[in-house]
């Protein structure tokens, strides 16, 4: 008849334990899952109880709880209730499972501030609310209901947050939840990741069967320093190409993405393919050059070709934009005429203002430099921001043809490239070691947006840190903050180099 009696909870006692005031020994806990139950009014007189196991019944009335005031933990899972607390609440009451009934919708909890965990998933809630006082609340699961938006979480101390199974559209309402380390939204309408970058404490991310479709939302959650975990399986966005190394690039901190497991060798793989170490961008692109130089009808540059003695003499000035390697490659080239000759490479960027075509660089576009790679035209080239540059293997055999060494400017990026070939030159760093005396030059010369003399000046502590960790990497170091210096000191170390 589904009524409960005293041999029935006999049968269901467990766990012999000090009462709550420690006056006598009493059984804690009571485990009557499966049992057809409705009527559970005789656990009135089980005063000590602290854990309730009533799952898997036909109950729709609790308040007989109202008279165990000991109770810790409640589960009444799969029953048949349509409201839920309607008891006083036991003080210490700390983790319910609601779950698998028809609780139609969320009342004021306010009575209920000891709640670490309460799940009420597969019910029929449309809204969440009443939570406001539940300071203790660290574990909230809402699966498999009607919510179709996020709300009623203030400040609340959540750390696991299920709501997985509903019909959520925006990421929105969990900006106070600063402790959140765990959430599900796996199986509702989400379209994008904005609204998760804030929080920084997430470990596990579960998306799973949404509507996310664009790689660029990755953008949203890259910099969530403790994410582990990421599912996004059943998203459109992973019909695009290259998904997996991207999210793997974008969210390096990821140690599974979704549900398999990310090998050290999928992380390099990674990298190495959206933003590789410049040592490897100036290996791929010299194997290109060789490769595409093979294709070509062979032509033996036999000025440059190295000797037994000595390779061909070149001298390479590099360092940060606009630090004065322009400059000082023309002043050497004049004073060392008989030695020398600068060297232009291509570039597809424009002109700077006093920059001419054939004496600075050879400017050229961006369809005539992929040309000239394409046939092998090339010895070295690198990108810098937006742009390419290239040392072309006419440019310095032309040179070397009237007897002189070719002089020539780059980045630290056309040094890696350089350095792939059987050129030895002398590479010079030209580096100005007053980062804010040399901002201030660059903002003078009013030739750079604001983000590129940002960079640049970031860049002075990359070419330094350079020199310190690879000793034998530059030949020698000039300090340019005063430029009549630099070229002082750089023509004593050429008048070195030459044994004049």
């Amino acid at each position: 008849d589904g009524v409960l009696d005293e041999d029935t909870v006999a049968e269901g006692l467990h766990k012999l334990g000090r009462s709550a005031p420690g006056t006598e020994y009493v059984y804690l806990n009571l485990s009557l899952s499966g049992r057809e139950l409705s009527d559970i009014n005789i656990l009135s007189r089980y005063v000590h109880l602290q854990k309730l196991e009533l799952s898997y019944n036909k109950i729709n009335d609790l308040s007989c709880i109202s008279h165990i005031p000991y109770l810790l933990e409640l589960n009444v899972s799969h029953n048949e209730l349509t409201t839920y607390f309607m008891f006083k609440p036991p003080k210490n009451l700390k983790e319910v499972d609601f779950s698998y009934n028809q609780i139609p919708k969320m009342q004021d909890l306010s009575a209920y501030q000891s709640l670490t965990k309460l799940l009420l998933d597969f019910n029929n809630i449309e809204e969440i609310k009443g939570l406001e006082k539940c300071r203790s609340l660290n574990h909230l699961s809402l699966s498999h209901n009607r919510l179709t938006a996020i709300s009623g979480l203030e400040n609340l101390p959540i750390k696991i947050l299920d709501l997985s199974s509903n019909q959520i559209e925006k990421i929105t309402g969990l900006d106070s939840l600063k402790t959140l380390q765990k959430l599900d939204l796996s199986s509702n309408k989400i379209t994008s990741l904005e609204g998760l970058e804030e929080h920084d404490l997430l470990e596990i991310i579960s998306l799973e069967d949404n509507q996310i479709a664009e790689l660029r939302e990755f953008e949203w959650i890259k910099d969530l320093p403790l994410l582990r975990v990421l599912n996004l399986l059943k998203n459109p966005l992973q019909e695009q190409t290259d998904y997996w190394l991207l999210a793997i690039f974008k969210v390096l901190q990821l140690t599974e993405l979704d549900l398999k497991k990310i090998s050290v060798e999928e992380k390099v793989a990674a990298v190495n393919k959206y933003d590789p170490p410049p040592q490897v961008v100036a290996a791929k692109d010299h194997m290109i050059h060789v490769k595409n130089s093979m294709r070509q009808p062979q032509k033996i540059f036999d000025s440059t070709l190295p000797s037994l003695d000595a390779p061909y003499p070149m001298l390479v000035l590099t360092g940060p934009l606009a630090c004065g390697k322009r400059e000082l490659t023309h002043k050497i080239c004049r004073q060392f005429k008989n030695f020398f000759r600068y060297g232009p490479c291509h570039t597809t960027r424009a002109a700077y203002f006093g920059e001419e075509n054939r004496l600075d660089y050879y400017f050229v576009s961006q369809e005539a430099f992929d040309e000239m790679v394409n046939t092998g035209k090339f010895m070295a080239t690198y990108k810098y921001t937006d742009y390419y540059y290239g040392l072309g293997r006419d440019t310095v055999e032309s040179i070397a043809r009237e007897g002189l060494a070719t002089c020539t400017h780059l980045e630290i990026e056309g040094v890696h490239s350089l350095k792939n070939t059987y050129f030895k030159p002398r590479y010079i760093l030209l580096v100005p070691m007053n980062k804010g005396k040399y901002e201030g030059h660059l903002r003078r010369k009013g030739l750079f947006s604001r983000p590129e003399i940002e960079e640049a000046v970031s860049r002075v502590d990359m070419y330094i840190k350079i020199s310190q960790d690879f000793p034998g990497y530059f030949d020698a170091v000039v300090n340019t903050d005063e430029l009549d210096e630099a070229f002082t000191e750089l023509s004593l170390l050429i008048k070195a180099y030459l044994g004049l």
